[in-house]
């Protein structure tokens, strides 16, 4: 491989510090890696899980990125993201229990980032403007500004680009009939921050997913005074406490209240949307934006990574699928990028690749709800980690399996729930505080031992 490769790696969340990570591992081993330069418009690593109290615009102008709040926890066991070369264990030196706030998350992410040199490859508060592939000498080029010194670069000419931005940083915003004249408080799932603010309302919740579903509970946690979750195609249908109601989505918004189609009427004091994100991708001209709906499959992506439709397989995207499992997928895939990148995968012809997604795409369809969604990305993190020959079993399908269950059961205590690491066979301890009544969410509170 030629020294003169360059590789722009775009975010440096998990996906796209995954991706140095495993370009650091075979430098480490003395092997030959390319240039790599990664552009991240926060000041510092971490993507949606660097806290920041701000919303709408940033101190520089930027859309802010994250969609953080305060009172966080995982909404999965961290089994199911621990990576097997650095286990939670080896980074807090004690088992800790299944289910962690975002301090303690993001703490175990940046102890493992920690490990390589890796920061030198990030130019933090740069936003990337512009990307276009030149057809003549099949390379990118590469516009970003310096936000600190509020400065155009020039183009930069990269042989690979890494999108790893994410995709659960630009709000969908729905228009419903009534809305523009609400007296009370509206706002998306990205711009909220902090759950004691509710105290004693009553609430609004527009959406079905994980955000629905965790916003609920948190406002009911902080003291909300009742709670209404409107869905548009299915309820999440748990066994919610007696403040929580589901009602299929509201036809019209009359002043402060809020008519549901089964005839019944609410007066509300916020709304909040939880109606998702777009894939929003400004920068990359037409022809390499990745467009599609939050799927398990993203179409147009072999191995749901490298982009099949133009660039000539120069272009990967990472992190951009629905997800149970993160980290260790996102860690795969990163595996699998650098590997092809450096000469040590191969792939098959443009066909074959495309056969190859559209296959995926096809069974995708046909997935008959949470479980087999389940099995469905534990078949593909197992193919892609093949193929990267990543070299641990990943699955944890069994987990999730019961995580599913548990939710099933209880809304309100499947995250008192302990699991034991496929990595170290440990079993996690039973948290000190019940989920609903722990309403410190620092570090320090999390790994203290109860007296």
């Amino acid at each position: 491989m030629s020294k003169a490769k360059r590789v722009c790696v775009i975010g440096a969340g998990p996906s796209g510090m995954s991706v140095l990570y495993h370009f650091h591992q075979l430098k480490t081993q003395g092997k030959e890696i390319p240039e790599i330069v990664c552009f991240d418009k926060q000041s510092d690593w971490g993507g949606l899980w660097k806290y920041s109290w701000e919303t709408g615009i940033d101190q520089n102008g930027e859309a802010v990125h994250g969609s953080m709040y305060r009172g966080l926890w995982s909404n999965g066991p961290k089994e199911c993201l621990e990576y097997p070369d650095y286990t939670f264990e080896d980074h807090y030196k004690k088992a800790i229990p299944s289910y962690p706030p975002r301090e303690v998350l993001f703490d175990y992410l940046k102890g493992r980032w920690s490990k390589g040199d890796l920061r030198p490859w990030i130019r933090f508060s740069h936003v990337v403007r512009q990307v276009t592939y030149n057809d003549s000498t099949d390379d990118f080029s590469v516009v970003a500004k310096d936000l600190t010194e509020d400065k155009d670069l020039p183009p930069q000419q990269f042989d690979y680009l890494i999108v790893a931005s994410g995709h659960f940083s630009v709000p969908n915003i729905p228009s419903f009939p009534g809305i523009d004249r609400f007296p009370g408080r509206i706002m998306h799932s990205h711009d909220f921050r902090n759950a004691n603010q509710f105290k004693d309302q009553t609430i609004l919740v527009v959406g079905s997913s994980y955000s629905a579903e965790d916003l609920a509970l948190q406002t009911l946690k902080y003291g909300a005074k009742k709670i209404y979750c409107t869905y548009k195609t299915r309820p999440m249908g748990f066994k919610w406490p007696s403040q929580i109601e589901e009602k299929q989505l509201f036809t019209k918004i009359e002043g402060s209240t809020v008519h549901f189609k089964d005839g019944t009427t609410a007066d509300v004091d916020v709304i909040i949307l939880c109606t998702g994100y777009l894939f929003y991708f400004p920068f990359l001209e037409e022809r390499l934006r990745l467009k599609s709906t939050n799927i398990l499959y993203p179409p147009g992506l072999y191995k749901c990574t490298l982009w099949t439709e133009s660039a000539n397989n120069k272009l990967l995207y990472i992190g951009m699928q629905d997800q149970y499992y993160t980290y260790t997928m996102f860690d795969a895939q990163a595996k699998w990028a650098v590997n092809y990148i450096t000469g040590e995968l191969k792939l098959p012809d443009h066909e074959t690749m495309v056969k190859d997604w559209k296959k995926w795409v096809a069974r995708m369809k046909e997935l008959k709800g949470c479980h087999d969604d389940i099995d469905f990305q534990t078949d593909f993190l197992l193919d892609i980690a093949k193929d990267a020959n990543y070299g641990y079993n990943l699955d944890t399908a069994e987990e999730f399996h019961v995580w599913e269950k548990h939710k099933q059961v209880s809304i309100l205590t499947y995250r008192d729930q302990s699991y034991a690491s496929r990595f170290t066979g440990t079993k996690s301890p039973i948290h000190h505080t019940t989920f609903m009544e722990a309403l410190d969410d620092s570090m320090q509170t999390f790994l203290a031992t109860k007296q």
